[in-house]
């Protein structure tokens, strides 16, 4: 086995590092810098923490994934799929919760990577991804329905989940505020309409600093006070704060480790999603298991800063590439650049509507929800629309760690239907056609099969399902030969349940004075069932390498 390594795409790009790349990067992170702090300073108050998190996620985290990362133009920071995650840890746990859940996810993340699993990562279904990525859209949508109308609730809290949120919302729809539902329309509407005129400039950037100065203007000479501004809800901190560790008890521990699987699971699933997604665009192959380490080094020392959980970001990594991005240097400039708006710009922030940043999150969540594909699925086979439809639901109804678990079991449930249903076991009683067999030229066309003797032919894994089928089939015949062969020249491998089941055949047999015997078991299945020590209840002359030899020790066995 391959010992692991860490490589790093930062140490290999350097080599070669150029002034003419150093430029290309350059460029390519300010203006990547410029189009993550609308969506930074969005995804941190719609999670529930402070503007200022959101972005010092984006700068310690980015940061960090591109020096460590294995992608070439791989952006991390918060992003859209962890709002939902967040913002319920907050309402249970409070913010120490969420920095403790962060942590072990991190962790999680690392030992993903040092064990070499960031290839079976991409083998979770499709319609698990699209139903709970559709799930999120939605209830980000759901989130920001009081911001755009401008509803208010006489201090009543608003429930966290998505049931008790619509019902909350119809129940005070009468106080909606017009002017928020106005900007949130404006807003949505310049981000819509912006690249038809710019491909550079982010459309969230323009519909900020448009809003912003008329909503100021409003304010300031119409005397239209009624629209929240971040400044209202939020005090602003322009500066990065000192690492704290969090106070961690083994009870806090055990309650949040589900939630810090699902955070490390997401993460996964959506920086190996953005990275795949960037290498087809740029023509090279990222890293996936040094990719982990380096989502998981970022989550680790993000929460100490009162980050938030990060991950690898498709929208700003496609943002990065398309603007000449062209190696991880770019990444570590966005961060540079987030650092220096933190620091000198931060201030103004809290002038921005909050019926803005809804409008920014609408197109967010709509450019998550994937409808078409979702649409697309809902033509493919049962079991894939059964999948999608509860993942979807369970994101949507309940939260996405009870969507994961339960989308991945249905999955791996269906999975081993579709196993059983392509291994075949088939019984020969009368001739054997050996015409599309790779049999030798002195053997005959067909093998006559002895009276007494039955041969059972099993096409594919010899796993717990099959086992049980296998034992159905014999019950139904009904009947007793004197010697049954089992031909396994076709089965890749063998569980544990498939030998038990083999051994209680075995020993049910010898009860009913019937023979067992093996034909063309393959060298893998040869030492499982050896190790297991079946073949002492077998014995070693009942294990045949062929048919013609099984047929042979089966005539020997109806003479004695």
């Amino acid at each position: 086995m391959k010992a692991f390594e860490f490589k790093p795409k930062l140490f290999t790009a350097l080599k070669n590092y150029s002034k003419e790349l150093f430029m290309a990067d350059l460029m390519a992170g300010i203006i990547v810098g410029i189009v993550a702090l609308p969506l930074a300073i969005a995804f941190g108050i719609a999670s529930g923490v402070s503007p200022e998190k959101g972005i010092i996620t984006a700068i310690i985290a980015g940061f960090i994934i591109s020096m460590l990362g294995g992608s070439k133009v791989q952006i991390g920071g918060p992003t859209g799929a962890f709002i939902v995650i967040i913002y319920g840890i907050i309402q249970q746990y409070g913010e120490a919760g969420l920095i403790v859940a962060t942590l072990m996810a991190g962790i999680i993340l690392i030992l993903l990577g040092i064990f070499k699993l960031g290839a079976v990562i991409k083998f979770i279904p499709y319609p698990i991804i699209v139903g709970f990525t559709s799930g999120i859209a939605v209830t980000i949508f759901t989130t920001q329905i009081a911001d755009i109308f401008g509803l208010s609730f006489g201090g009543e809290k608003v429930p966290g989940d998505f049931v008790g949120k619509w019902m909350i919302y119809f129940q005070h729809f009468d106080t909606i505020n017009w002017w928020n539902t106005i900007i949130s329309i404006v807003s949505i509407v310049i981000i819509a309409i912006t690249p038809k005129f710019s491909k550079k400039i982010p459309g969230s950037l323009i519909a900020i600093i448009v809003v912003t100065v008329a909503v100021y203007l409003m304010k300031t000479y119409a005397g239209i006070n009624c629209i929240d501004t971040i400044g209202d809800r939020f005090s602003i901190k322009a500066e990065l704060p000192d690492a704290v560790m969090p106070s961690l008890n083994w009870e806090a521990i055990q309650d949040l480790f589900p939630v810090a699987i699902t955070i490390a699971v997401l993460g996964a699933i959506e920086s190996l999603l953005s990275a795949t997604v960037a290498d087809g665009v740029i023509g090279d192959k990222h890293d996936s298991n040094t990719e982990l380490i380096a989502q998981g080094a970022a989550n680790l020392i993000t929460p100490l800063f009162g980050g938030i959980p990060a991950t690898g970001a498709i929208a700003r990594t496609m943002a990065n590439i398309n603007n000449g991005g062209k190696t991880p240097v770019a990444g570590m400039i966005h961060a540079m650049v987030l650092l220096l708006i933190l620091l000198f710009l931060m201030p103004l922030a809290q002038y921005i509507p909050m019926a803005c940043l809804a409008g920014v999150l609408v197109i967010v969540s709509y450019n998550m929800s994937g409808w078409r594909t979702f649409k697309a699925l809902l033509k493919n086979p049962k079991s894939d629309v059964t999948v999608l439809l509860i993942t979807f639901f369970l994101t949507v109804i309940f939260d996405l760690t009870i969507a994961i678990e339960v989308g991945l079991v249905i999955a791996c449930v269906l999975f081993m239907h579709r196993v059983m249903e392509t291994t075949e076991i088939s019984v020969i009683k009368d001739e054997i056609n050996l015409n599309e067999e790779s049999a030798s030229k002195e053997e005959e066309e067909n093998l006559s099969i002895p009276k007494g003797v039955e041969v059972y032919e099993i096409n594919g894994p010899y796993f717990f399902g099959i086992a049980t089928k296998f034992e159905e089939i014999m019950s139904r015949l009904g009947d007793r030969p004197k010697v049954r062969i089992i031909r396994m020249r076709k089965v890749p491998f063998i569980d544990s349940t498939g030998i038990h089941n083999l051994t209680n055949l075995c020993q049910m047999a010898q009860r009913e004075k019937t023979t067992i015997v093996l034909s063309g078991v393959n060298e893998k299945v040869h030492k499982a069932l050896e190790k297991s020590g079946f073949y002492e209840l077998l014995g070693e002359k009942n294990i045949c390498p062929n048919i013609n030899v099984a047929l042979e020790r089966s005539k020997e066995l109806l003479n004695e």
